[in-house]
């Protein structure tokens, strides 16, 4: 199972588009919100099944703050991470998953890319950066691809356009 996941494009998909040509189809695409009123366009480039959410600058939209969902055995929360001031660390967020039984908190937000792994309690929390407008050192595109093999053990990286 291979997932693209992408966050803050901000109404900018050129690099989405060159993420996928770059890729191929994903298994399932996730968008960790500020797509800014590009849900139906971002849904139509792919096959696959699609879960985003609600961002900051996202307005009359129909979609949520928060998907929680499964994966291959392993429980997702997606959501943008600002109700859950982010920028202050992602304290909220683990436990928040902790408290819902959730193995992976994908976010947003900040527009630089991590992955964090917390061993005590088997959660990892990730944020893809943003594919459009980045804000690590560097400030290069980013985005991330979450694997999950045939022995069910999964696997991201951060990746980036040049």
């Amino acid at each position: 199972m291979r997932i693209l996941i992408v966050s803050d494009t901000h109404g900018f998909s050129d690099n989405l588009i060159k993420v996928l040509k770059r890729i191929g189809e994903p298994d399932m695409l996730l968008h960790a919100g500020d797509s800014s009123g590009e849900d139906e366009y971002i849904r139509s480039l792919v096959h696959c099944p699609v879960k985003m959410v609600l961002g900051n600058n996202d307005y009359s939209m129909k979609l949520k703050y928060e998907e929680e969902f499964e994966v291959e055995g392993y429980n997702f929360l997606l959501t943008h991470g600002h109700r859950d001031h982010v920028y202050f660390g992602t304290d909220r967020l683990m436990y928040k998953a902790m408290e819902r039984g959730v193995q992976v908190v994908v976010f947003g937000h900040t527009h630089i890319p991590m992955i964090e792994y917390d061993e005590d309690n088997d959660i990892y929390c990730v944020n893809p950066g943003s594919i459009s407008l980045p804000r690590q050192s560097g400030r290069k595109p980013s985005y991330m691809i979450c694997d999950i093999d045939k022995d069910g053990e999964i696997h991201f990286s951060i990746n980036y356009l040049e």
